[in-house]
Order: structure tokens, then C-alpha cells, then sequence
């Protein structure tokens, strides 16, 4: 059962099927409301795939999940509403030429007019203006980037950020729609030892207010709900998909990944 923040993932024979063959296969997964899931596996081994289906932005073709009250792949659209996407590849990615400032800004507004309720549009100007500047505020803080600890504060370019600044600023953004299930790709991508341990560091602030984390990783820590999309090990044993027969192939690995992300966009 679901607490009041947060969503419980549950999924069983879980796969999806693209044109070149399975992103991934016979995925379990069991984690309650607040958890870090980390997906945790080879790159090209279907792991951003699975990350955008349980978010309900890729349609699985096998299987059956359920996330929080919503069932896949039948109420992807609903699950949309309460999920949010972080340092995905070609679906989230910063401008470089854009500050720190503008990203923000562009988001809040985003969401003010996409993301909330009609009465809430009919407010007056002044009281919308300071309820996006605490969305914001919120999500800077829960997100660990403090903008006075930067170059230029607020105008600094993304292009100026430091990886795992640009992580954070990724991550705030997602957060001032408060999503209750969060999915970051990537985490542990070219950082070092330290800078990984603060990501994941923060990645764990988020499940202990109740936010459902969903995490790429090449190595998942200890305390997670881990979920392996490696292919099969020399024994045979299925150690959480089958990627197929060209899996190993990297330009077909490249081409899975834009089919994943052009589908993502759509969603």
C-alpha cells in the first residue's frame, strides 16, 4: 500500500520488444513507497528502456507492473501525471548556452501552466509568482545546488557547471513538479568515487521524504532495491534479461537508445 508520498513499484516478467530485438526481459522488481530502485547493468543492456517504461513512457510488451494504483501498460498516461524524468539522454537535456537562472525559470513556468490545476490559474499574478518562486526554492534545496555557491549564481551557464552540479540542476528541475516517482539516468556516470557517493547521497535525501527514486547505474550501492538488466552469465543463468543476439553490437546499441528516446519524446 502506498504511503502518502512516494509509489510502490511492482513488476513480473517485465520486457519490452523494439524493432531490433528486446531492450530487456523477465525484469522483477518489488520495492515499497520511498525506495531507491537502481537499475543497475552493462551499457546498452536495456536499462534506460526499462527506466522510461516504469515510468510510463515506453510501452512494455510483456509481462505486467504496477506502479503505485497504476497498472502498465494501461494507465501509462495517468502515471505520468505523478512521475518525473532526471539527466536522461536526449529527453532532459540542459541547453549549455541557457543559465542556471533561465533553466529554472523556463521550468516553473512550465509547470504553472501545464502542470496545476485550473484553480490554481485563476489566482492572482502575485500569488502565482510567489508559489513558483517556493516550488523552485524547494526543489534547489531538496536538489543540493545552492546558485550562490556558483560561478555567477543564478547566470551561470550550464555549460560552466560541474557534472555532478549539472546532476543536481537536472534533478531540480524535475522536482518542482513534485513528482512522486522519480527516475534519474546515468547517476554514477564519469564521476569519481567521491562525487558518486554524494549523488547517491542525494538520490537517498529524496526517498526519506517519501519520493520513489528510480536510478541507472553501472554499479548499484548496497542499500538499494537493485535490479539487474546484465545479460545472461556464462552458466546460463538469467541474471535479468535477455538483450538479444546483437545486444553486443554497439552501433545497434546506439540506434536502440535514440528508438528509445525518439518514443520517450512522444510520451
Amino acid at each position: 500500500m502506498d504511503g502518502p508520498h512516494g509509489l510502490g513499484v511492482r513488476a513480473e516478467a517485465f520486457g519490452l520488444e523494439g524493432p531490433r530485438g528486446w531492450a530487456f526481459r523477465g525484469v522483477d522488481v518489488d520495492a515499497e513507497p520511498g525506495s531507491l530502485i537502481a537499475v543497475e547493468g552493462p551499457s546498452g543492456s536495456g536499462r534506460t528502456c526499462l527506466l522510461l517504461a516504469l515510468t510510463g513512457r515506453m510501452k512494455p510488451t510483456e509481462g505486467r507492473a504496477r506502479v503505485g494504483s497504476y497498472d502498465l501498460p494501461k494507465q501509462m498516461a495517468a502515471l505520468r501525471r505523478f512521475s518525473a524524468l532526471a539527466h536522461v539522454p536526449g529527453v532532459t537535456d540542459l541547453e549549455p548556452a541557457l543559465s542556471v537562472g533561465e533553466h529554472l525559470r523556463e521550468r516553473a513556468l512550465l509547470q504553472r501552466r501545464f502542470g496545476g490545476s485550473v484553480r490554481g490559474l485563476l489566482r492572482p499574478r502575485r500569488e502565482r509568482s510567489a508559489q513558483a518562486r517556493l516550488r523552485v526554492d524547494g526543489a534547489m534545496a531538496a536538489a543540493g545546488l545552492d546558485r550562490e555557491a556558483l560561478p555567477k549564481g543564478s547566470r551561470t551557464a550550464v555549460r560552466d557547471l560541474e557534472r555532478l552540479e549539472a546532476l543536481r540542476l537536472s534533478v531540480a528541475l524535475a522536482l518542482i513538479g513534485r513528482p512522486l516517482l522519480l527516475g534519474v539516468d546515468d547517476t554514477d556516470l564519469k564521476l569519481p568515487a567521491a562525487e558518486r557517493a554524494e549523488a547517491w547521497a542525494l538520490l537517498r535525501s529524496l526517498t526519506r521524504t517519501g519520493t520513489t527514486v528510480v536510478a541507472v547505474c553501472s554499479e548499484a550501492p548496497e542499500d538499494a532495491v537493485v535490479v539487474s538488466t546484465a545479460p545472461a552469465d556464462r552458466n546460463g543463468k538469467d541474471t535479468g534479461t535477455d538483450t538479444g543476439a546483437d545486444r553486443n553490437n554497439d552501433n545497434d546499441d546506439d540506434k536502440e537508445t535514440v528508438d528509445a528516446h525518439a518514443e520517450a519524446g512522444r510520451a
